[in-house]
């Protein structure tokens, strides 16, 4: 109704022929109705403009100019319902490569690093044990 008092068309951003081409990439999918190509080309323009917007503003949180995958992520991660359908499609980030980078080394501890499950730190060798209730009755 409001199409018809502004006097302006309502068209997606997307191009409705790469939307369409994309809907019949699904097997089950020969024929594909115009409507139904509008409605897909507008729910798709409306989930870009918000996952841009959501991620401009993790971005903009960490001080950043350029949006990167990372950002992404994160706004997907804070938005349940795009969380569930669409986390699992996007690329993990990259992992940290097993060359030392240039300041990481000089300013990480040993303490940081995680120890393998089971094993103890040199540290715990060298601590006071904690006094038990028998060490402490033995005392008296």
């Amino acid at each position: 109704m409001a199409e018809e008092e502004s006097g302006e068309a309502i068209r997606p951003e997307i191009p409705t022929g790469r939307v369409k081409k994309i809907m019949k990439v699904d097997k089950d999918v020969c024929k594909v109705n115009s409507e139904a190509l509008f409605l897909v080309s507008c729910a798709t323009d409306l989930f870009l403009k918000l996952l841009a917007e959501k991620s401009a503003e993790v971005a903009t949180e960490k001080k950043r100019k350029t949006v990167k995958l990372e950002h992404i992520r994160i706004a997907v991660k804070r938005h349940r319902p795009i969380s569930d359908f669409l986390l699992d499609s996007l690329p993990l980030p990259p992992q940290p490569s097993d060359a030392p980078a240039k300041n990481e080394n000089r300013t990480r501890t040993a303490a940081d690093k995680a120890a393998p499950e089971g094993t103890r730190r040199i540290d715990d060798f060298f601590r006071k044990p904690a006094k038990t209730t028998s060490d402490e009755n033995n005392e008296s």
